[in-house]
């Protein structure tokens, strides 16, 4: 199970209850109950499930998300899955005859948060997999989600959608860095050793004779303190081109000691 750190405690809170409606497949309930321990979602209600409940596929695609399978609780009809709970949203990708607010996930998901933040239960509808919901589960629900997909194709499977909705409930209480450099044991170059590193490259190349036209010397330093400042490297790593520069310089000085006793023994001759 990739991903998965027994270590680590889950990072479960309270959110919206997923009801599975009329779900028809239990490796689809599996597979929903595996995205929901993913997004820190463990509230499951199945309605009606076509193969009984439990479900032994169901156990097999949730690849370690017994917590979510061993909670959940299984109703007859809608109605009384949702019965305790103060809002309702339901998921659709087929417009409908009636009149409700189409909301994305993102917006759902923003009014959702509001709602828990006072204290309300809340919870998501996800109808079953070959027609979805029907119009009588819609009108449980105060809002309807809807993906903003590729028009011509926007069916998606069970746990695709609750995988969605999940991820945007998470990802709207998850404060990650969009973006860091991993050091591990090592940290971010200060610009101090940075710059000692340019300038023994510099003064390697000049006495290897890199900087041969003086007119783009300036031009080819500037490119080339870019082209390492863009890699930010590590303390570690410009250790290692220290390195780098003190074994390239020691062969270019062994190159011209050698030309020079190759000159010497012609003048010599």
């Amino acid at each position: 199970m990739a991903g998965t750190d027994t270590t680590k405690t889950s990072a479960t809170a309270p959110g919206p209850r997923i009801v599975l409606v009329r779900p028809q497949l239990g490796e689809n309930i599996g597979a929903a109950a595996r995205a929901m321990l993913n997004n820190a979602l463990e509230d499951l209600a199945l309605v009606a499930p076509r193969e009984g409940w439990p479900s032994e596929a169901a156990v097999k695609m949730a690849s370690g998300a017994d917590t979510v399978l061993e909670k959940a609780r299984v109703f007859d009809d809608v109605e009384t899955a949702v019965a305790d709970l103060s809002r309702v949203y339901a998921t659709t990708a087929r417009p409908r005859d009636m009149t409700q607010r189409v909301l994305t996930p993102r917006a759902a998901v923003a009014e959702l948060r509001a709602h828990v933040a006072a204290g309300e239960a809340v919870g998501v509808l996800f109808g079953p997999e070959r027609s979805g919901l029907t119009n009588d589960d819609l009108v449980q629900a105060e809002a309807v989600i809807r993906v903003p997909l590729n028009p011509a194709y926007a069916s998606l499977n069970l746990a695709q959608a609750v995988l969605l909705v999940a991820y945007e409930w998470f990802q709207a209480g998850d404060a990650t860095p969009e973006a860091v450099l991993e050091t591990h044991d090592s940290r971010p170059a200060e610009k101090a050793e940075l710059e000692g590193f340019f300038a023994r490259l510099i003064a390697g190349l000049e006495a290897g004779g890199f900087f041969r036209s003086p007119g783009l010397k300036p031009v080819m330093i500037r490119n080339l303190r870019a082209l390492f400042q863009r890699a930010t490297p590590t303390e570690q790593e410009v250790r290692t081109l220290h390195g780098v520069v003190s074994s390239l310089t020691g062969s270019w000085c062994g190159t011209a000691e050698r030309r020079r006793a190759a000159q010497d023994d012609t003048v010599d001759s």
